[in-house]
């Protein structure tokens, strides 16, 4: 059975996916309560699958310098990682249990098909970064167009004729509400005399 490189972020097995990074286990994009020394169990006998991971070696990744209950601690991990996963020491799908010797994952395993980038991809410095369209286009834009509008008010300023005359106040002739008329025109008067005609 093929290995999975452990430097994948995300495996996936039957209905199952792993983020080895955050330390989540989702069962068809559902988050599953699961964490602690049964998802680091879990994790390790995911870097090899198909191969047998011994006690000795779980005991010096998860408890290195102490001194604990290997046996009782594995088993309780071991339990939890098949409750969780729906599998049975009887019948194995995920986890097979080697007596004396420790734990095999024998499931197929594989790197999630959405996630097949390594967890740090290496930079490849002939890449060329992606082309950005300038920030400053608007304001040069914006620019043009205050300068126009400067200029033509400036021009219309420069060729308006000066002598055009404007209206600068009024002032009241008369004081009374009517329209003032002029003084009545008074025409000579000439003496006529009527008398008896001179035949």
């Amino acid at each position: 059975m093929a290995s999975v490189e452990p430097h994948y972020r995300f495996l996936r097995f039957a209905d199952f996916e792993v983020d080895l990074r955050t330390g989540e286990l989702r069962k068809d994009g559902v988050k599953l309560k699961f964490s602690g020394q049964p998802f680091q169990v879990l994790a390790i006998l995911l870097e090899r699958p198909g191969d047998v991971v011994t006690r000795e070696e779980l005991q010096k990744r998860l408890w290195p310098d102490t001194f604990v209950d290997v046996e009782r601690n594995l088993n309780t991990a071991v339990n939890k990682i098949r409750e969780i996963l729906g599998d049975s020491a009887e019948t194995p799908r995920f986890i097979e249990t080697l007596s004396r010797r420790g734990y095999r994952f024998i499931a197929p395993v594989e790197p999630a098909p959405s996630q097949r980038d390594p967890i740090e991809k290496p930079i490849d410095k002939s890449e060329k970064p992606p082309h950005h369209r300038p920030y400053f286009w608007p304001l040069i834009f914006g620019g043009l167009i205050l300068a126009v509008g400067l200029l033509a008010a400036l021009w219309t300023g420069i060729t308006r004729p000066h002598g055009t005359p404007k209206v600068v106040r009024f002032i009241q002739l008369t004081s009374d509400s009517q329209r003032g008329t002029a003084p009545p025109t008074v025409l000579p008067l000439r003496e006529t005399r009527y008398g008896s005609r001179e035949n």
